[in-house]
């Protein structure tokens, strides 16, 4: 009988309908396989038993968390290939997209499934990782109350963690490289006063700084522009820590931090307001409201400027599923909208949309530093966090920076003026002036 890998390896490539790009290694030991090519760990069976039960990548992404799924070798390497068979396969003879889970809808497939259930184990599935996101139910998604446990359960994971893999800056959103030699601490000090700039900050303004994660936006727009700030975000960890970083730069005179939903702040007008990575949170059918409500606190004249990631449209929008891997361990509820449908939205109500900035590029640089920072220092990070989670962060700021780097997702500055009756934006007439 062949040994454990070489009967997974002939069973996947029945299923995904290709040769497999990568070596595996199985639970008994063997190995097939392309030499030399990234290797794929089967530790257990039990990673496919999940995949049975929930074939895709939510079926994968348990097995992964749970350290029955494992890469040796290049995982940038890894993922590239296997997301090109599992997440992204070539269109079939009608013009679709086949995902693992349409392909196990097939008659000639299933069989193939059935000797993977030989192989797996005559056996339930196992529990989901307790790191998974608990929902009952997903009938009101985007309320205060599910906003804040789904940034609950993202954040309030350990502040050392935090620091570990963001860095001194503790900026949780991409850095811009302006310069080759940046570091990335560098690089999120240059982005945190590109923004000061396009929103033309000037001593004495108020900054509403929304989804202000651990201040370091505020501190940086009061302490050097002369700003005073209101930050505002639904994580008591964030907040604490925060609060502690504002004493020590000696800035409380300057900056508040409150822990808010940004729909229940009513202390306007401000001259400008900041949202920076955290609109990706909102939801499709909480936009418009989001938009509008930041549209209301600002005084006329002033500017937004909305830092958000996109995907890309599709062909038909209502086709659109959230990534089960992200909504499940990452991201709960957080919904990508391509950049066109946001600047409509912003438009609506009643923002003039006046410079969208593309800078992807800059998001898959920090997102490697952010891998290279949590790997440097594994050992100390699972003495922070459950291996899980240590894994989870792992795979998804790998995922992520290939797909910025692949163009599957961007990211954009979108600067927005609630420009008044007389038509006076207070823009100027160039445009980019903040970058010379």
């Amino acid at each position: 009988m062949q040994d454990a890998a070489q009967r997974l390896k002939n069973i996947a490539e029945r299923l995904l309908g290709a040769e497999l790009p990568v070596r595996l290694r199985a639970w008994d030991g063997s190995e097939a396989g392309p030499p030399g090519a990234p290797v794929l760990v089967v530790r257990s069976r039990r990673a496919l038993r999940r995949l049975l039960w929930k074939p895709g990548e939510l079926g994968l992404a348990r097995a992964w968390v749970a350290g029955e799924l494992d890469v040796e070798g290049d995982l940038y390497g890894a993922l590239d290939v296997m997301a090109g068979l599992i997440w992204e396969r070539d269109p079939d003879a009608d013009g679709e997209r086949r995902s693992l889970l349409q392909a196990l809808k097939d008659p000639e497939v299933r069989a193939a499934a059935g000797e993977l259930a030989k192989l797996a184990g005559p056996y339930p599935p196992p529990a989901p990782p307790v790191e998974e996101m608990r929902r009952r139910g997903r009938l009101h998604l985007h309320t205060k109350g599910s906003d804040k446990q789904a940034i609950s359960h993202h954040y309030d994971v350990g502040n050392d963690f935090y620091e570990l893999v963001l860095g001194t800056s503790m900026v949780y959103s991409c850095a811009y490289w302006a310069s080759p030699d940046a570091t990335l601490e560098s690089a999120q000090r240059d982005k945190l006063e590109l923004i000061s700039r396009k929103l033309g900050l000037q001593p004495g303004m108020r900054l509403l700084d929304v989804g202000c994660g651990w201040g370091s936006m505020a501190i940086h727009a009061a302490r050097e522009h002369g700003v005073s700030v209101v930050g505002v975000t639904l994580s008591q960890e964030q907040a604490a820590y925060a609060r502690k970083r504002v004493a020590e730069a000696g800035l409380t005179d300057r900056v508040e931090i409150r822990v808010q939903d940004y729909r229940d702040v009513r202390d306007g007008p401000y001259d400008a307001i900041s949202s920076i990575g955290m609109a990706e949170h909102v939801g499709s059918e909480r936009y418009l409201e989001y938009a509008s409500d930041l549209y209301a606190l600002l005084t006329p004249g002033g500017r937004l400027l909305n830092h958000q990631i996109a995907r890309r449209p599709q062909q038909d929008e209502s086709t659109y599923e959230v990534d089960e891997f992200i909504d499940a361990y990452v991201f709960p509820d957080g919904e990508l909208a391509p950049v066109g449908t946001t600047t409509g939205l912003l438009e609506r109500a009643g923002f003039e949309v006046r410079d969208v900035e593309a800078i992807r590029e800059h998001y898959a640089l920090t997102l490697r530093q952010w891998v290279r920072n949590l790997e440097a220092r594994w050992a100390e990070a699972l003495r922070m966090v459950s291996p899980g989670r240590a894994r989870i962060w792992r795979l998804y700021m790998a995922a992520s920076a290939l797909s910025f780097e692949r163009n599957r997702i961007g990211v954009n500055q979108i600067l927005a003026v609630k420009t008044p009756e007389s038509g006076a934006s207070g823009m100027p007439l160039r445009a980019r002036t903040w970058n010379d």
